[in-house]
């Protein structure tokens, strides 16, 4: 890499938890990649992020199937207000909707549930993402509670956050099942397919190491594949619309409208959705040099970043540190 740039952008709205992002951006010899592993990531986990980035950077992605990918809109856990004007101002036909948040309450959820669908109308399709926020007792008895006061759901997301749950759950409830974490961050995302414990796979490009490592996993899993954000600049959605575009099959609408969840992004033309649907990118997108001037982070967070790539790198190259040293200061990386 010729070049290494760290971003801070704010959110536009607090997003499980998080205020502000940040990330690294990756200069190689076909462009920029993005690395921008979350905090609970370790320094083995976010090896795969550092994958996806280089794969980018160096231009190596496989040939696309189709020119633009349908698109949903995420609802986060917001008051059904500024959830029905979420909604209502997308342009998309399909919303996500989290629910299950720390601190509030399942009437919060019916609320925010029923406002999407009365903007989003009786032909759209509305799915909810629980982030693994029940048990499988729980997920039980709330999902079909929540199908009925969604006008019915799509699927539900990582009810539970074993995939032994995942598949019990499947067992006793209705409405399909999507497996997110229980892949991307299991030592063994097989064990999904090997349980039956989903309908739907989640993939996210960049905890899974890059596009060619996810159409690897999504032709083993043999399950419809929906393709998520890990809340990335436009730099890294351009990733994931360049996997959901080599898909086989690409069913479902995917989640890969976030940018609008940023206040600003690192590229000229950010990547946002016109009436439900972001085009393919042939490239990675060029980086504007005033907005990574910009959105340059701290000096302590920008020392922070370029040490922790450091011990990545050297990881991922066989290079790592004595156990014990790498991931010694992990703990600096707080979610804002």
């Amino acid at each position: 890499m010729t070049e290494v740039r760290v971003w801070s952008i704010p959110m536009t709205t607090r997003f499980r938890g998080i205020t502000v992002r940040e990330g690294v951006l990756l200069r190689g010899a076909a462009g920029w990649g993005e690395w921008s592993p979350f905090v609970e990531y370790d320094d083995a986990e976010a090896a795969a992020w550092l994958r996806c980035a280089r794969e980018t950077a160096a231009g190596d992605w496989p040939a696309p199937l189709r020119t633009q990918i349908p698109v949903n809109v995420t609802v986060p856990a917001v008051g059904p207000e500024q959830a029905h004007a979420i909604v209502a101002g997308s342009g998309c036909s399909t919303a996500k909707v989290k629910v299950a948040e720390r601190g509030q309450t399942r009437a919060d959820d019916l609320a925010r549930l029923e406002a999407v669908r009365d903007a989003i109308g009786a032909r759209g399709r509305v799915r909810i993402d629980v982030n693994g926020g029940w048990d499988a007792d729980e997920a039980v008895a709330a999902i079909p509670v929540l199908d009925r006061a969604a006008g019915g759901l799509e699927y539900v997301e990582q009810p539970c956050a074993d995939v032994e749950d995942l598949a019990r759950v499947r067992r006793r409830v209705g409405v399909p099942i999507a497996a997110d974490e229980s892949i991307r961050r299991a030592a063994d995302p097989y064990r999904v397919r090997e349980l039956e414990a989903a309908d739907v796979a989640v993939l996210k490009v960049q905890p899974l190491g890059g596009v060619r490592a996810c159409l690897r996993i999504a032709e083993d899993i043999g399950l419809p594949v929906v393709v998520s954000s890990a809340l990335e600049s436009s730099v890294g959605i351009a990733t994931g619309l360049a996997l959901a575009a080599a898909l086989p099959e690409l069913p479902y609408a995917c989640g890969l409208a976030t940018v609008n969840l940023l206040a600003d992004d690192v590229v000229a033309e950010p990547l946002r959705p016109r009436d439900g649907v972001l085009p393919v990118p042939a490239v990675p997108p060029a980086v504007l040099p005033e907005a990574l001037d910009r959105l340059a982070a701290a000096a302590d967070r920008d020392a922070h970043w370029r040490a922790r790539l450091a011990r990545v790198a050297a990881l991922l190259d066989g290079d790592a540190p004595p156990a014990g040293q790498a991931g010694q200061d992990a703990g600096q990386d707080g979610r804002p």
